[in-house]
């Protein structure tokens, strides 16, 4: 049973439960080698190509859609992701944290930017599901998750209070927008992709973690301030 004291956890998936070396490798590497084949073009020219569609639309609810990706390169980017569905994967800690949790009553919550095709595919190769009461793709708000407007919206149809919520997110504008909305416990990944160098956690703005099973010991200390708060 959940404790009323204990913080509403809110996760991103890509980044942060599942390791972005999938995205890396499908962005990186292979959409800029199935374009030139598609096109009959350079890789060099697909990839300058893509960096500026990318640079246009990051951030964006467009950013984050398979189906605006295939129609902008006239590549099929979901085909694309089930062709290397195997390099879907969990992060260190990723299910030790989620069933410990799930033992211990918090409530989590899946809010992610990938679009309905996307969060579909990587819950059939990796099943987060068991673990979360909802689960949300930007998509369905219709604001990616950098805008106050996403949590606006999400609290309107599934209400939580920003002052007992706790997200744990890779992307800095990500945090940035939730931080602006009201919710009071953010924390980020210093290394999202296994396929990158981790960041340096004195160099990130917020409270930062790598394997996911440090999050339970700086969640009790969330929940031990907020009953001190309470009861003084």
């Amino acid at each position: 049973m959940s404790d009323s004291t204990q913080p509403i956890i809110f996760f991103d998936m890509d980044g942060t439960l599942l390791d972005l070396a999938f995205d890396d490798l499908i962005w990186n590497t292979k959409l800029p080698e199935r374009h030139a084949e598609t096109h009959q073009c350079s890789l060099e020219q697909s990839h300058a190509l893509l960096h500026d569609f990318y640079q246009q639309h990051k951030h964006t609810l467009s950013w984050y859609s398979s189906t605006y990706w295939t129609e902008k390169v006239g590549v099929d980017v979901l085909q694309l992701q089930r062709d290397f569905k195997d390099k879907i994967a969990p992060r260190t800690g990723c299910f030790e944290l989620l069933k410990t949790l799930q033992q211990q009553g918090y409530r989590c919550w899946l809010l992610t930017n990938a679009d309905c095709a996307g969060l579909k595919l990587k819950l059939e190769n990796v099943d987060l599901s068991p673990y979360f009461e909802v689960m949300i793709s930007s998509e369905e708000i219709g604001y990616s998750k950098e805008f106050v407007e996403f949590w606006q919206i999400l609290q309107s149809k599934h209400f939580f209070d920003p002052n007992n919520a706790c997200l744990i997110d890779d992307t800095a504008p990500v945090l940035k927008g939730a931080e602006k909305f009201g919710i009071q416990h953010l924390i980020t990944i210093t290394q999202p992709s296994s396929l990158r160098a981790p960041r340096h956690a004195l160099e990130l703005e917020f409270t930062a973690i790598n394997d996911l099973t440090t999050l339970l010991p700086i969640l009790e200390q969330i929940q031990n301030k907020d009953v001190d708060v309470k009861t003084a």
